[in-house]
């Protein structure tokens, strides 16, 4: 069997992968030997950059590296700073975030995971390339990179190319037939969800075709666990819904050994740690790719469309609102949802039939279709949500009252 390379996105992915990982380089360094400078930039639409310098044993910087924004959130938080602040405080104020950032360094030192890319600088943004060329400030550094990431010195490094060696093999074995939906790599995580085409059947309703999936991410920089988990997809209009079958794995490790901050990390102990990873993800994967575990989510759906909203379309509104309320969305994001549903209820096996739990299932589902990358799997997950409620959570919903026009 194979994997179904549609419209070359796991080609893509791969290629983006095996670009990445040969950029990256990760260090442990002393945070009282970290040296934060703002650059201020002088053109309106470029923000200010932060650069991370590490220096050496001498007080020379061994590494000049350009903070991106994760990486600058987590050097505000780790240091207690409200990141909103800080992120006011980069722009407005950058001398004063310096010398909060540097006094709380060498007064509070800890071993940090500098996570990092490397690149030439003729590839650095232009107010940086200026920082190292004026020779005001500081010396041209030995080499230049981008911070992606200041993480615990405990952080487990399982990274994207573990994953994907772990999980592509399994399902290019399985008899389901895998088809690539669609992946992204933000700067904060790795996302790649694919959907069976052998394993597949009818939902809520007739023509309500859905189909196995299974969705697979990961952060190498400190923004959550490994994750795999069951997604299950409308076919019609590709809305994916992640149901609480799912397997997470934390990064995080035994203390490293402390050694010369400019040493690449070769941790035995963390291969063994990833290869017992890997093969529970291989595990996982071959579970989630059954159809008894499709079924049983089908079963689920089709009772869902039993739950009924008790005055119908009248009550399209508040029922979102009451969902909202549930959900804890804000405004913007119940009106999302209130979008879905005005598109769910015109697809197949949905069309004329009453508003049910299914419903809003799918109208919450249908909002990740405009979300961010890093948004998408909250969506997915809500979806879940929506079709697990508590009856007393769903009657909230349900069995909302309709205003009566004067």
């Amino acid at each position: 069997m194979r994997i179904d390379n549609q419209n070359e996105t796991l080609a893509g992915l791969l290629q983006q992968v095996q670009d990445q990982s040969a950029r990256k380089q990760d260090y442990i360094a002393p945070t009282d030997q970290l040296q934060i400078q703002t650059i201020v930039s002088e053109v309106a639409d470029i923000p200010n950059k932060t650069q991370v310098i590490v220096e050496g044993s001498h007080g020379s910087p061994t590494q000049i590296l350009e903070a991106n924004p994760v990486a600058f959130d987590q050097l505000a938080t780790k240091a207690g700073l409200d990141v909103r602040t800080a992120r006011r405080f980069q722009e407005s104020y950058p001398d004063v975030l310096d010398h909060a950032l540097n006094r709380i360094h060498a007064a509070e030192p800890r071993n940090a995971m500098l996570r990092t890319f490397d690149i030439s600088s003729q590839t650095l943004d232009p107010i940086i390339r200026q920082a190292f060329s004026d020779g005001s400030a500081i010396e041209a550094p030995a080499s230049t990179g981008i911070l992606r990431a200041v993480v615990s010195d405990k952080f487990k490094t399982f990274d994207n190319p573990d994953l994907l060696e772990s999980v592509l093999p399994v399902l290019i074995e399985s008899n389901a037939d895998w088809q690539i939906v669609n992946a992204d790599i933000t700067d904060k995580r790795l996302y790649a969800r694919f959907k069976s085409l052998a394993i597949q059947g009818e939902g809520a309703a007739v023509g309500d075709l859905m189909a196995q999936g299974v969705a697979i991410s990961n952060s190498e920089t400190g923004h959550g666990s490994v994750s795999i988990a069951q997604i299950v997809w409308t076919l019609f209009c590709l809305n994916g819904m992640q149901t609480a079958n799912k397997s997470r794995t934390a990064h995080l490790t035994g203390s490293r050994l402390e050694g010369d901050i400019a040493h690449m990390l070769t941790d035995e102990s963390t291969e063994f740690d990833n290869r017992a990873l890997a093969s529970k993800l291989r595990d996982v994967t071959g579970h989630f790719a059954s159809r008894e575990m499709f079924e049983s989510v089908l079963e689920q759906f089709r009772n869902a469309a039993g739950d009924l909203v008790e005055n119908g379309l009248a009550a399209a509104q508040p029922a979102v609102e009451a969902l909202g309320g549930v959900l804890k969305l804000t405004k913007a994001e119940t009106s999302s949802v209130l979008d879905g549903l005005m598109q769910t209820i015109q697809q197949p096996g949905y069309v004329g039939q009453p508003l049910s739990r299914a419903t809003m299932v799918n109208a919450v589902t249908a909002a990740a279709n405009n979300a961010d990358a890093d948004s998408v799997s909250d969506w997915h997950q809500l979806g879940g949500k929506v079709l697990d409620l508590p009856v007393n959570q769903w009657a909230m919903v349900s069995t909302v009252p309709v205003a009566i026009a004067a």
